[in-house]
């Protein structure tokens, strides 16, 4: 059994005030594994207030002092991967080697760009007589989500430090371990009391109580839209930094001069990365439609090769989704899809054959999608690829910007220059032209309802900086 049942707050762990527990359930066994403490408001002030307290010293220390600071912190994380890779195996049914290797490797290198950052960043520039200053925006609230725990945890942790910001960290009550022992690895590094505070809670208690307390100067979000609206309207009165990762139903559009045989399988494994529960996952696949049904063929082969099963087998690909709420979620969206009238290629509802407990869901294609349906519109958040015919390239770029959310899109065609011309014209944060990773050196983040602000990189640290202007500074 694994409890969380202390908060870090002003270096020191401590018992929380809020007498609600949650236990903590490994999705692959449905077994109950340990149980977490639930901050109420009084917990979440007194982080706050740690928080404040140790800000103005910790905004005076320089990039050379910060940067120090991160470098510690990276020596320590590398040393504790094999056990944060375990506790996301344990709490959200990541596979054990996809845990380690993506998981948790992700998170450091989040830590390791901030350092890499701070060898060059000037946070004084002169235009004129005027110096121009980006100093540390405060005290910073901190929330996020199961899906990715480490990644989204040192993007903002990262950032946050290196610009000189004190901060209280909730991570979702669903995936406390990892946070748990993130929050030692930061004791263990040594960062200064009061600079790193953790709790844990609900987003309906602990994270309204966060987003609304006047000592916070920044909230920064990652999550569902839902979650994203109520944090904006909550730091509202306090008219503070609101900066929001929601979310997206991206499009990856196959052009009519790629190469279908290579395209299609990788289509399939990036939509079902981390079983399909990634917020930029490319869950509409656009194809010519003279293409569709050879696609459809492809993309079904691909998902019935794809080994679901235990976490901690290494022949598993796929585990299970991270919490029976999600699984339900994806359950009746497939049952929808099916209703609906989409035509189903492979998977389908209920679990994959041979698992009979955990909240595994079967690799489902969908074919014969059309934009209007529910499966093409929301945001499903598991293993599901819905794939829809398009008439020509401007047909494409029009079915792929038709949908509330922003946040990513792919491209594949022989043309870099075509494959160039139609990102352009997408209206997304991040597209990827031909099966191109992340960089995390660049800014992530979304267009419309997919949220607002950027993370990682430069970009990331910007983004917990005021701007001052310095008028007279220097001499005409």
């Amino acid at each position: 059994m694994s409890d969380c049942m202390s908060f870090f707050m002003g270096g020191r762990w401590v018992d929380p005030s809020g007498t609600g527990r949650l236990p903590i359930v490994n999705p692959a066994t449905d077994t109950v594994v340990g149980q977490v403490a639930l901050a109420d408001a009084s917990d979440v002030d007194r982080a706050v207030t740690k928080a404040a307290s140790a800000f103005p010293a910790f905004a005076r220390t320089s990039v050379a002092e910060r940067r120090a600071l991160l470098e510690r912190i990276v020596a320590v994380y590398q040393t504790r991967m094999p056990e944060l890779a375990a506790a996301m195996t344990t709490e959200m049914g990541a596979p054990h080697g996809f845990a380690l290797s993506l998981q948790a490797a992700v998170g450091l290198g989040h830590l390791a760009q901030a350092v890499a950052e701070l060898k060059t960043w000037q946070p004084l520039m002169i235009q004129g007589t005027t110096a121009i200053v980006r100093e540390p925006v405060g005290v910073c609230a901190l929330i996020t989500p199961w899906n990715w725990p480490m990644n989204q945890i040192c993007a903002k942790v990262a950032a946050a430090l290196a610009a000189g910001c004190t901060m209280v960290l909730k991570p979702s009550e669903l995936a406390p371990l990892s946070a748990t022992l993130f929050a030692r690895i930061m004791e263990e590094a040594g960062v200064p009391a009061g600079v790193f505070n953790l709790i844990h809670g609900s987003g309906e208690e602990a994270g309204a109580a966060l987003c609304a307390h006047p000592l916070v100067d920044m909230v920064s979000f990652t999550g569902s839209q839902r979650g994203g609206v109520a944090a904006a309207i909550a730091a509202a009165p306090t008219v503070k930094r609101v900066t929001q990762e929601l979310g997206g139903k991206s499009a990856n559009i196959v052009l009519d001069d790629a190469d279908l045989d290579a395209v299609i399988p990788g289509a399939v494994q990036a939509c079902f990365l981390n079983s399909g529960q990634s917020c930029n996952a490319p869950t509409r696949l656009l194809v010519p439609a003279v293409w569709h049904d050879r696609a459809a063929a492809l993309a079904a082969a691909t998902a019935e090769a794809i080994i679901v099963g235990d976490p901690l087998s290494d022949g598993t690909s796929l585990g299970p989704l991270a919490n029976e709420r999600q699984f339900n979620r994806v359950q009746a969206l497939i049952r929808q899809g099916v209703a609906e009238g989409a035509r189903l290629m492979a998977g389908g509802p209920g679990r994959p054959a041979g698992l009979d407990r955990g909240c595994y869901a079967r690799p489902t294609i969908f074919a014969d999608v059309r934009p209007d349906m529910t499966i093409a519109r929301e945001e499903i958040f598991g293993p599901v690829l819905s794939i829809i015919p398009y008439g020509d390239e401007e047909d494409a770029i029009r079915i792929a910007n038709d949908t509330i959310y922003g946040l990513s899109a792919h491209v594949h065609s022989v043309s870099i220059d075509r494959a160039r011309a139609v990102a352009g014209r997408l209206r997304t944060g991040n597209v990827h032209i031909n099966g191109a990773w992340p960089d995390i050196a660049a800014p992530f983040g979304g267009y419309k309802q997919s949220g607002n602000g950027r993370e990682w990189g430069l970009h990331g640290i910007l983004d917990y900086t005021e701007m001052k202007s310095v008028f007279g500074y220097q001499s005409s």
